[in-house]
């Protein structure tokens, strides 16, 4: 098994493109998901955040303010780097824990596990530490254009607002540089199905996952020997 990062830009259609590798079966790990996870109520990353933001962030039911977090951060760099040393650190050993299950449940069931897990990590170009853990990265790119009218279209912001808050992330035209696989969703959904399901098909076909498996078994196989061994040397 091998991991495969998926990223993009705000509202250049990863949700699109996640929704057709969960319809196919991957097993997908969501950093979004889990961020919202590792700072619910009680949390060490919750309790952390309320020492640095107060408590003008909560909602009433103890939960954060996503929203009213995001304000401050997006226009206060320093602030948003506080955070990100709160919640990635939580983010990523949730994120381990997942893999090593998906791991795991591949090696148990050999001829239906899974060959590969996509980790949809957004900032996963900007946090390049994390590209090192990928066999794989792709990246789901639309136009500058294009990205800019479904920015304001899906958020009811002006052209000046939706261009800052393109402009406050990495360009989608630099992420393209760093990318291994690049899907073009500027297009319809069907141009982008087709996409996904042809890097699919390149995934499962990869002999990555066939090396793994023979590496794994090669270790389990010593491994199994060594056991045998330690057995012989304590029962003689």
């Amino acid at each position: 098994m091998f991991l495969v990062g998926l990223s993009g830009g705000i509202a250049s259609g990863k949700s699109t493109v996640v929704a057709v590798l969960r319809e196919l079966g991957c097993a997908v790990i969501d950093a979004d998901v889990i961020a919202r996870q590792v700072v619910q109520p009680h949390s060490k990353a919750h309790q952390q955040i309320l020492q640095h933001f107060g408590t003008e962030i909560l909602l009433e039911n103890g939960e954060i303010n996503r929203e009213a977090l995001g304000n401050i951060i997006f226009s206060q760099p320093e602030k948003r780097r506080l955070l990100n040393s709160i919640t990635h650190p939580e983010i990523l050993k949730e994120m381990l824990k997942q893999v090593l299950k998906y791991f795991v449940l591949g090696n148990v069931a050999i001829s239906t596990g899974y060959r590969y897990v996509i980790l949809d990590i957004p900032l996963l170009f900007e946090t390049r530490g994390l590209t090192r853990l990928m066999k794989y990265t792709v990246l789901v790119y639309c136009d500058p254009p294009t990205q800019l009218l479904r920015l304001m279209k899906r958020s009811g912001l002006s052209a000046a607002e939706a261009e800052a808050r393109i402009s406050s992330q990495l360009p989608l035209d630099e992420k393209r540089k760093w990318a291994t696989h690049v899907i073009d969703n500027s297009g319809d959904r069907d141009s982008t199905r087709r996409q996904v399901l042809r890097l699919h098909t390149r995934l499962e076909d990869s002999l990555d996952f066939l090396w793994a498996r023979l590496a794994l078994g090669t270790a389990l196989a010593g491994f199994g020997g060594l056991v045998f061994l330690l057995i012989r040397h304590f029962i003689s």
